[in-house]
């Protein structure tokens, strides 16, 4: 396909990614989104755009990496959902300008639902914030409250199926000001 073909698809999928207030940090939704991939196909009548190979997609903090990403858009033309597949995929967002890293998640399935600020995470998933983290078939993390739901992927196949969820939880860091002198 040619780039004159191209440029109005991409930049219509562009101004619907621009639409997403909620990706990350607030002044995130005024910064350019990069999408890089080896290919690209958009179904602009059913709102579908697909990239393979290596995709990585950035916008201001928010990063989502793929061998496959496919991003649906609703009816008003925002974005619906961001499902990225790989081995593994990856999401990471800062959640606060003040945080030194951002929260990080893997999984071979990870699926953003942006109007709902969450993330699905589905067969060999993993969330880690802050040193803190969460490892099962599925984990459900809202990236507003900061709240991760680990389980099983009920109804869903997976590779390494986990009968049980595993976290590891950081003990608290005291402050300077709350130490005895």
């Amino acid at each position: 396909m040619s780039l004159v073909k191209t440029l109005p698809i991409l930049l219509s999928l562009s101004a619907a990614l621009g639409s997403v207030s909620a990706w990350a940090l607030p002044n995130d939704s005024q910064q350019p989104i990069r999408i890089q991939a080896d290919d690209a196909q958009l179904d602009d009548k059913q709102g579908i755009a697909t990239y393979r190979g290596d995709v990585i997609i950035t916008q201001g903090s928010m990063k989502i990496t793929g061998n496959t990403v496919t991003i649906t858009r609703a009816g008003s033309g925002d974005i619906d959902v961001v499902t990225a597949v790989g081995n593994l995929a990856y999401f990471e967002q800062l959640q606060k300008q003040t945080d030194p890293k951002p929260v990080q998640a893997y999984a071979v399935t990870i699926q953003y639902h942006a109007p709902q600020n969450r993330i699905v995470l589905i067969d060999r998933a993993k969330v880690i914030n802050d040193g803190n983290t969460t490892e099962g078939e599925k984990i459900v993390y809202d990236t507003v409250k900061q709240i991760a739901n680990a389980g099983r992927a009920n109804g869903s196949s997976v590779t390494a199926p986990r009968p049980r969820i595993d976290m590891v939880i950081q003990p608290k860091k005291k402050t300077d000001e709350k130490k005895a002198p």
